[in-house]
């Protein structure tokens, strides 16, 4: 499939997981795919194969929202437009609410929230000229409760109901917004998970297809939102989580 080409994709958190593999999937749609990420050398290992002349990578922190400025500014000035944002770019913690620091609070809060919100606000502009769609990564954490996760459960909900404000406000202007909510993924922010096989035993014993979703399963899932394939689907939070959500909560009866 090519549904992209012609048309520009930026995606912040782009060196690892979600965001790599999502860069990846769009460059294989025929994208001119631009890289947002704080570290230069992920950045690079996330490109390797794909099209020089289609890919231009920017070193971003979502923290600062120059910088997520100077990132769509970039990509509108380098390819002469801007069609879809992927807002990817994020971070966990885990620790009991009491626990858990007003320094942390607000630094899951400025990743996660901020740096959709500064996303958004460069981007829309330029959507707006293409017709184009926004795909902000969420979290079934942003839909429910976890135990000792409630700083990073409050940022996800913020990500959860500004897609759903935005896609009400952007939609009759047509540009749509989206948003997917995996449950576990195989990345590195998840590796203390993965590679606790106790831990894991506990996660296949409630997903029911038995596993952690691969990065490309998501980055597949974000792709199929911001294409045509997708032309009215406005305001949806669309779980990407194996079956997670398809439980009433109770235990496994046999």
């Amino acid at each position: 499939m090519r549904r992209f080409e012609g048309k520009t994709v930026v995606v912040t958190g782009a060196g690892s997981g979600i965001g790599a593999a999502t860069a990846r999937r769009f460059a294989e749609e025929g994208a001119n795919v631009v890289l947002g990420g704080r570290r230069r050398e992920k950045l690079e290992t996330a490109a390797e194969g794909m099209d020089q002349a289609k890919t231009l990578l920017r070193e971003t922190d979502v923290l600062r929202q120059a910088d997520v400025e100077a990132l769509i500014a970039a990509a509108a000035e380098t390819f002469g437009r801007v069609d879809v944002l992927v807002n990817n770019a994020g971070t966990a913690t885990f620790a009991p609410f009491l626990e858990g620091s007003v320094e942390e609070w607000h630094r899951i809060f400025a990743v996660n929230v901020d740096g959709v919100f500064f996303g958004c606000r460069a981007a829309i502009p330029h959507l707006l000229k293409t017709g184009g769609s926004i795909v902000n990564v969420s979290s079934v954490s942003g839909t429910g409760g976890d135990w000792n996760m409630s700083f990073y459960n409050a940022s996800k909900a913020a990500v959860t109901n500004l897609t759903r404000a935005l896609a009400l406000e952007l939609g009759a202007k047509g540009v749509r917004v989206n948003a997917v909510n995996p449950s576990l993924t195989a990345t590195d922010m998840a590796e203390s998970i993965t590679s606790n096989q106790a831990m894991m035993d506990k996660f296949k014993d409630r997903i029911p297809m038995g596993r952690a979703a691969d990065p490309k399963e998501v980055a597949a899932v974000i792709a199929f939102l911001a294409s045509e394939d997708a032309s009215f689907v406005n305001g949806v939070n669309l779980p990407v989580d194996g079956g997670l959500g398809a439980s009433n909560g109770q235990p496994r009866l046999g």
